[in-house]
């Protein structure tokens, strides 16, 4: 009885998901799209986005229930292309998480200059002093195997959902269905338009997939359900869920607020938003909310990258000194190694405008390589199975998610993608190190060292990029 008491049903599973997947975009969500984007591109946007992504959670899903065995997403790119493959996918995840907690510390330190100005928009120097001190604490907490506790997790989620709902309701009570209208398709003529619409949408996807980044770990759940069924319905219903969440609060500012004026509100806009409608305390009001929301984030993404490195360390995919843990069973070189790499990239954000910008682009542009090799596995396992029922059906799912991916690491802009080649090429050290240590002199075939060539070329290329300004930052 007490094994079948911890397994998940529908409702439980399905606000996992959600609460899961919400970090901190939400809170900025409004002015990153007005930049870009209309009210009614802004709905294809996330129609084709949610499309996308129910192709990667049906596709979890299912490789979840039909190879169970399986140890870390990553382990899915190792099954379709081989040990180097599974590394550039865990490498990816692992670049994707630690990135994100570089994101988080910039849009703290931003709520935070609500009370403290001299914080600026959260990349000054100060800032970034404060985010250092923040940062090698929650190393420290993390070291000691402190991790966050369901009542921790409890308060974290109230305040994650308990502001976004206030602000809902605000924002449906203060909404003007005119001002909504007033320029529904942003386009020259006022109406629709395919090619400018389309251009739109290309111009928010980073945006869109970046409070997406999580959803991968929801499905991974799954063997926490009281059945796999069970498992899927709730990913879907967790993702419908999502969808209406953003939507509701990406497209309401448009009535409330003219869009040149949203496009200007510092990070996080919903603050400012809420404080245009109630006055000074809503903004207090959620920047203090986010503040312990993003607290207990950056919590849990310190130990999600250190959890990477530890698993891909036992697979031999990175060096054993990566899987070494301490007394509390936490790997501290992996831990240490990532906490100075985001020291690093910590002061590289004085030297941009947009600082909270450019860590989420790189954080969704590192994880767009899990994300397809996850699809592509998706495509190699439904095709082995392709006889029997419903495969064909799930190859589809491959198929359109695996080219929805390619599209968006196109259309979210290129040039973040090749930066993260740079630190690939150290990656790759990491890996050549490994394979030697189990006595694999000859480390990569010809394919592999083609692709260890295309990441050299897509890195020298980003630095050619940001010379020449091709690359906003």
């Amino acid at each position: 009885m007490e094994k079948e008491a911890k397994k998940l049903g529908l409702l439980a599973l399905t606000a996992l998901v959600i609460s899961s997947s919400i970090g901190s975009g939400i809170f900025g969500i409004a002015s990153d799209m007005a930049v870009g984007t209309s009210p009614g591109a802004a709905i294809v946007a996330w129609i084709i986005t949610g499309t996308g992504v129910l192709m990667l959670c049906l596709a979890l899903t299912n490789i979840i229930h039909k190879r169970p065995e399986l140890s870390g997403i990553f382990s899915y790119a190792t099954e379709t292309f081989g040990p180097f493959g599974g590394f550039l996918s865990g490498w990816g995840y692992w670049l994707s998480a630690w990135l994100g907690n570089i994101a988080f510390a910039t849009i703290m330190m931003s709520a935070l200059s609500y009370f403290v100005p001299a914080l600026g928009n959260g990349s000054n120097l100060l800032s970034i002093m404060i985010a250092s001190v923040i940062l090698w604490m929650m190393c420290f907490v993390v070291n000691k195997g402190i991790e966050s506790a369901a009542v921790l997790n409890t308060v974290i989620t109230v305040c994650k959902l308990v502001p976004l709902a206030f602000f809902t309701i605000a924002a449906i009570i203060f909404f003007k269905a005119d001002m909504f209208t007033a320029d529904f398709w942003g386009t020259v003529s006022g109406n629709f338009s395919l090619i400018e619409v389309l251009t739109q949408v290309k111009s928010s996807m980073m945006v869109l997939m970046w409070v997406f980044v999580g959803i991968e770990g929801a499905a991974m759940m799954s063997d926490r359900a009281k059945t796999k069924s069970t498992a899927g319905k709730a990913t879907v219903l967790g993702l419908v869920g999502l969808l209406c969440i953003y939507l509701l609060l990406s497209l309401l500012p448009y009535g409330l607020m003219d869009r040149a004026e949203i496009c200007q509100l510092k990070q996080p806009a919903m603050a400012y938003l809420l404080s245009y409608l109630v006055g000074p305390w809503g903004a207090a009001f959620i920047n203090i909310a986010m503040i312990i929301s993003v607290t207990g984030c950056w919590l849990s993404w310190t130990m999600l990258p250190v959890e990477t490195t530890r698993l891909m360390a036992m697979q031999n995919l990175l060096p054993q000194k990566f899987g070494e843990v301490n007394d509390k069973n936490v790997p501290t070189f992996s831990l240490v190694f990532m906490t100075v790499l985001s020291q690093v990239f910590l002061f590289t954000l004085l030297f941009t405008d947009k600082a909270y910008n450019f860590a989420y682009s790189l954080c969704t542009a590192a994880i767009f390589v899990t994300w397809i090799l996850i699809c592509v596995y998706q495509i190699k396992l439904s095709y082995q199975r392709r006889t029997e029922k419903g495969e064909i059906k799930q190859l589809i799912i491959g198929i359109v998610g695996t080219v929805f991916y390619a599209w968006a690491i196109w259309a979210s802009g290129i040039g973040y993608f090749l930066m993260c080649m740079l630190v690939y090429i150290i990656g790759i050290l990491f890996y050549i190190k490994a394979r030697k240590e189990i006595g694999i002199l000859k480390v990569f075939s010809a394919k592999e060292k083609l692709a260890i060539a295309l990441i050299f070329a897509g890195a020298a290329l980003s630095v050619f990029m940001l010379a020449t300004g091709r690359i906003a930052i």
